[in-house]
């Protein structure tokens, strides 16, 4: 009896095992199909985004788009609501500066365009609350948002004591989670928006002695990748962000006193040439993009290579900045 039910065992396993070496090779050539796939997608990519370098994607139109620019007091914020509005968009311009904003609105109306002024401080949560349904009272949906609050100036980076770290996460990184919980559904609901997160350098790479401010800046750069993502899974195509770096010391507003290294590779452009190339990376959908542009590639670069080799192409970068 028990010679029968091992002979029964014996068939049954010599039955079962060609079975699981089939399974075992179907997945494998399953495995073997996805990540050929996945390099063929890969290689197909990488091509296109070499062929998007020679000939860029088309500027898209921002005719009609509410656009809310947030720090548009001055700067290149002021400079990007300027010229939203003279390629026709209705531009929303927030700052904490009452003057300033009205200035900014004021050159606006007189080129022409059309613009709003609205006051509010982004480091307190229930301010940006009333401001979003005061917003969605007057013009209803917001279609195009720009936070230019968290970009330091050249001088408050070299002269000013170290930041608070709440104050400083506040205005650069947690007012951008309560603004995308303000407008962002409303984007989605309608498949169309667009959000421009810029951040500094300090994005990159840290800045001596402004710790609390290249955490904030590295965490900027996680919300926008996470939110890319966020809109990716929910299969939402319309929902565009974009991620600007800024050199701060590049951008040369009423700092002429700066005085770099290496002038010859770090030229300083004007605040409407550094909002003209914001503008245009945003009109062509890119998902990310820096001021100037070369920095971009330097800080795809950074993430690759060893740790020792990162260190060493810092130190030869370090503008040594310093004021006459």
């Amino acid at each position: 009896m028990e010679s029968k039910q091992m002979d029964v065992l014996s068939v049954l396993l010599h039955f079962i095992f060609p079975i699981k070496m089939l399974l075992r090779l179907y997945s494998f050539c399953i495995l073997m199909v996805d990540v050929a796939w996945v390099v063929f997608n890969a290689i197909c990519a990488t091509f296109q985004a070499a062929y998007e370098w020679f000939r860029p994607p088309p500027l898209k139109t921002v005719r009609w788009e509410t656009a809310m620019v947030m720090g548009s007091g001055r700067g290149v914020g002021r400079q990007i609501a300027m010229q939203l509005a003279d390629l026709g968009a209705i531009v929303l311009c927030i700052d904490i500066n009452h003057q300033n904003n009205e200035d900014t609105v004021d050159h606006i109306k007189l080129r022409g365009g059309s613009a709003a002024s609205y006051i509010c401080d982004v480091t307190r949560r229930e301010k940006i609350e009333e401001l979003a349904a005061q917003i969605k009272k007057d013009v209803g949906l917001v279609s195009m948002l720009f936070y230019c609050c968290g970009i330091p100036s050249p001088r408050s980076l070299m002269t000013q004591p170290p930041q608070d770290i709440h104050k400083t996460w506040d205005l650069t990184l947690t007012s951008y989670f309560w603004l995308i919980d303000n407008f962002l559904p409303e984007m989605k609901t309608r498949d169309h928006g667009h959000i421009v997160a810029l951040t500094s350098v300090a994005g990159l790479s840290y800045i001596k002695d402004k710790m609390p401010l290249s955490v904030a800046q590295f965490a900027v750069q996680g919300l926008a990748e996470s939110l890319m993502e966020d809109l990716r899974i929910n299969k939402i195509d319309n929902v565009h962000v974009t991620l600007i770096h800024i050199y701060p010391f590049i951008v040369n507003d009423e700092y002429h006193d700066v005085k770099l290294r290496i002038p010859s590779y770090f030229g300083t452009i004007s605040p409407v040439e550094a909002a003209s190339s914001i503008l245009d990376s945003v009109r062509r959908n890119y998902p990310e993009a820096s001021v100037p542009k070369h920095l971009l590639c330097l800080g795809h670069l950074l993430r690759i290579l060893p740790r020792r080799a990162t260190v060493l192409i810092r130190d030869l970068l370090d503008t040594g900045v310093d004021f006459a």
